[in-house]
């Protein structure tokens, strides 16, 4: 792969689509930018299970943690906050002797107190979607035209801030103003492919047919 234009960040690929510079050509960071990235997202699982692994993520990098995710989800019972929410003593022993995660023990506690954190959001709001979609930022908020330059002078936004605020009044844990972002970029509550990018247009679609959580 090639990059056409540096200022832009984009990458011309060997099928023709311009790219997001930042899967660096890796094939499983690029199907996680084709097919997911940005890609609105309305169950609770999911969201959840990415609000955790963007707070393992904390001080190392995405594809590390993407090349983890199954064994994640293996270890900590698919992400299902009902179950995760019942771990003890006996399962933080376990999930720290786990060689195919991370074994950082403050952030599998997180991971295990979000979970219980999340029961009580959902008993709230009907649904952990209902409560994270109400802080998707209107399009007045949001870049007009969105270059590598402008994304990467953006790693937290008000919305973020004013999201990662409330869930720490709640009692969550590794939901920095920056961590929250990388959230909403990847979950679809903002469209952060880049101008020219491929995806860019698709995720528009989807975003405007998306059915936003009541």
């Amino acid at each position: 792969m090639t990059e056409t234009t540096e200022i832009e960040g984009l990458v011309r690929g060997d099928d023709g689509h311009c790219r997001c510079w930042w899967h660096g050509g890796h094939k499983d960071y690029l199907a996680y930018h084709d097919c997911e990235w940005g890609q609105p997202v309305g169950d609770d699982r999911r969201l959840f299970e990415k609000v955790c692994l963007e707070g393992f993520q904390v001080g190392l990098s995405w594809l590390t943690i993407l090349r983890k995710r199954e064994s994640f989800r293996a270890a900590m019972a698919g992400f299902d906050f009902e179950r995760l929410a019942e771990f003890g003593e006996t399962d933080i022993a376990r999930l720290t002797a786990n060689a195919d995660i991370i074994r950082n023990r403050k952030k599998i506690e997180s991971a295990i107190n979000n979970a219980r954190r999340a029961l009580a959001l959902r008993d709230e709001f009907g649904s952990l979607a209902a409560y994270f979609w109400q802080f998707e930022p209107p399009n007045d908020a949001r870049p007009q035209r969105l270059t590598k330059e402008v994304l990467l002078a953006m790693p937290a936004t008000e919305h973020s801030t004013t999201l990662s605020k409330d869930l720490k009044k709640r009692g969550w844990s590794f939901v920095g103003p920056t961590t929250i972002y990388a959230f909403m970029q990847a979950m679809g509550l903002v469209n952060d492919h880049l101008e020219g990018c491929f995806r860019r247009n698709e995720l528009e679609a989807e975003r405007k047919a998306f059915a936003r959580p009541a």
